[in-house]
């Protein structure tokens, strides 16, 4: 069983930056896609970023946040992060980590939210 602990949220002026940070335990993840969903207050939770296992053979963004985000991971230390720059008020949401040993292939299977592990999530909360 994995879990799956998400930190480095929190309330950022518009045009700011933070690094969300998510820390696999309980099984090694190095061969797990892994991903970063997100869900504001009335809304339905969606797709911000996701990286295969080896973080080379795709990287995947919602375009809401391409080219302001990056997502990137460690094998050896079992650890995802969100790298979250120029932020906008309407990026605040909770951010949700997810993992899944399944296999995948293309931003169409990527986006979707059907992960066996979530983590319990992250406020990130950006002020205009």
């Amino acid at each position: 069983q994995v879990q799956l602990v998400e930190s480095g949220g929190g309330l950022v002026q518009a045009g700011g930056s933070l690094r969300l940070s998510c820390a696999a335990s309980g099984h090694t993840v190095s061969s797990y896609r892994m991903a970063w969903f997100r869900q504001a207050p009335g809304k339905e939770r969606e797709f911000v970023a996701a990286i295969s296992w080896s973080g080379w053979s795709g990287r995947y963004y919602a375009d809401s946040v391409k080219d302001r985000f990056t997502i990137s991971r460690d094998n050896a230390e079992n650890t995802l992060w969100l790298q979250m720059n120029s932020l906008k008020p309407e990026d605040t949401a909770v951010y949700y980590c997810a993992a899944d040993a399944g296999w995948c292939s293309g931003y169409g299977c990527y986006q979707r939210p059907t992960y066996d592990y979530w983590g319990q999530g992250t406020q990130v909360t950006v002020s205009s």
